[in-house]
């Protein structure tokens, strides 16, 4: 959805001519009735009745819509908040038509690839469910966000290895993101998990996981 009407209809007419099926609303409300029956949603944070970050956030918490923020606030605190409210990706305007097209393209690739990644991953007490994106750590459940969610999973995926944080970036956040963002969602994840050991950070290299 794009908060100006004008840009609006350019969008839609230029992603119908590449083939996609394209529903607009103009509100956030709007937003949240239509996000469930659609692959990925283009989402504008400056809307008319409610915070743009607000309705990232709940659309990521009811599912795994793939979502990328498009906006005019372009500072790094900015992209941040767009990352941790759960957007798959953050794109500032003013933009080109094929840099749009190239990270909708980025993004279903990977959320295709969550989807085909192994349904279970146990690591001692802990269990990753990619089909139903949940973690529990002795059988009980703990509450991840998406972004956590990908991390520890592609964290769990290769236990063994230490994953350089360029990956960790490209493959969970893409190509817009700040070094906070992944230390902010690792301290997250070990504060949820109770022990800073489940995650080792291997200085000058990237992040392993550990045993707690």
């Amino acid at each position: 959805m794009e908060s100006d009407s004008e840009e609006a209809e350019v969008l839609v007419k230029g992603l119908q001519r590449h083939g996609h099926e394209v529903e607009r609303v103009d509100t956030g409300i709007a937003a949240l009735r239509a996000y469930d029956s659609v692959d990925l949603v283009l989402l504008d944070l400056e809307l008319p009745d409610l915070d743009g970050l607000e309705v990232c956030r709940r659309v990521r918490s009811a599912g795994t819509t793939a979502l990328i923020a498009v906006t005019a606030r372009d500072t790094e605190l900015d992209r941040v908040l767009g990352l941790q409210a759960g957007a798959d990706d953050y794109l500032v305007k003013p933009y080109g038509f094929r840099e749009l097209m190239a990270r909708m393209d980025a993004v279903m690739r990977r959320v295709q690839a969550n989807t085909a990644a192994p349904p279970v991953i146990s690591h001692g007490p802990l269990r990753i469910d990619a089909a139903a994106r949940q973690v529990s750590l002795d059988g009980r459940r703990i509450d991840v966000t998406r972004k956590e969610f990908d991390l520890l999973y592609l964290l769990a995926s290769q236990p063994d290895a230490v994953i350089p944080r360029k990956r960790i970036m490209q493959e969970v956040w893409g190509d817009v993101w700040s070094r906070r963002t992944i230390d902010t969602h690792v301290s997250s994840l070990r504060n949820k998990l109770g022990a800073s050991d489940w995650i080792f950070t291997v200085r000058g290299v990237g992040f392993q996981l550990g045993h707690a």
